[in-house]
């Protein structure tokens, strides 16, 4: 007869039970499977006899402290460890549910920054792991990219570096810059071009709102031989500056992503390697950082870079 007595007196077994049978059936020895769960050998063996007679069913052939599983005991240690690992899974969701971020992220992004893979990957993960928060994407132009983030208008953004100080940042990517001139320009037509080959085109400039150390980064101004640039007109986004570009107004430099991005008949790219990189960030207030929906962008930025 089997321990149970009988369909009546069978009840379901505890998590505990079934984790104390998958380390006895690791072990194979009531002693040591004991000693693993930091419990006595008698209290170990009346779970085991408790977990048999909710079953109905024998799992082991006992001869003293060494064990063997019986046929049963083979096939349900197998069930069991499916459970016990469902159990896990289900807690683990449970956690990442309670510990998600609901209401509001603002995030501003310069330009098409948010439309760069790495952007995209991140808002993607970001949404699969925490459906219950709305994220609304701002656009920011060359004025208030700063000032945007500085006044907590936005919550984070996607910009592009150098920044200021008082701002935090993860960078995100790095990728070359590339000189964009009209067809006209008579350097359109070479493959890479140097900063000498540009020393008397006028460079299109920001708005005094602008920080003046990054344009001048950007534009390497002054350049290595101590020169200094020659700006033409003022632009406060991107698509002004391109429009400048194509109108054969001025050149300006974009990041090498500016190809694929801002393809126009009236614009072509060249590279400078002596341009430098330009790097992308995930930028936000250190204040603000541990707040539970920016901790949850912070969070997908560095799994999903």
């Amino acid at each position: 007869m089997s321990p149970g007595g009988g369909s009546g007196a069978v009840r379901e077994p505890s998590l505990h039970q079934l984790r104390l049978f998958l380390v006895l059936a690791q072990e194979l020895h009531f002693g040591r499977a004991a000693a693993r769960v930091y419990v006595t050998q008698p209290a170990f063996s009346q779970q085991i006899r408790s977990l048999e007679q909710r079953l109905g069913v024998v799992l082991v052939e006992r001869g003293g402290r060494d064990v063997r599983l019986t046929a049963v005991g083979q096939a349900l240690a197998e069930e069991a460890r499916a459970v016990v690992d469902a159990m896990a899974r289900l807690r683990e969701a449970a956690d990442r549910h309670a510990s998600a971020a609901r209401g509001l992220l603002r995030i501003g992004s310069l330009g098409a920054e948010a439309a760069m893979p790495y952007a995209q990957a991140i808002l993607a993960h970001l949404r699969s792991r925490h459906p219950d928060l709305e994220i609304e994407v701002r656009n920011l132009t060359f004025v208030d990219m700063f000032s945007t983030l500085l006044s907590r208008a936005v919550d984070a953004a996607f910009l592009r570096g150098p920044l200021p100080g008082g701002i935090q940042s993860l960078r995100l990517a790095s990728e070359t810059r590339v000189v964009c001139l009209s067809p006209d320009d008579p350097l359109a037509d070479r493959d890479v071009l140097t900063l000498d080959h540009l020393a008397d085109r006028l460079v299109v400039d920001m708005p005094p709102e602008v920080p003046r150390s990054w344009w001048n980064h950007l534009t390497v101004n002054p350049r290595p031989d101590g020169t200094r640039v020659r700006f033409g007109p003022v632009v406060r986004d991107t698509e002004a500056m391109v429009l400048a570009v194509t109108q054969g107004r001025a050149i300006t430099f974009l990041p090498s992503a500016a190809r694929r991005l801002y393809p126009r008949p009236g614009i072509t790219y060249v590279d400078c390697p002596e341009l430098g990189l330009s790097t992308a960030e995930l930028a936000w207030l250190p204040d603000k950082r541990d707040e539970p929906a920016v901790s949850a962008l912070r969070e997908a930025a560095r799994r999903t870079v």
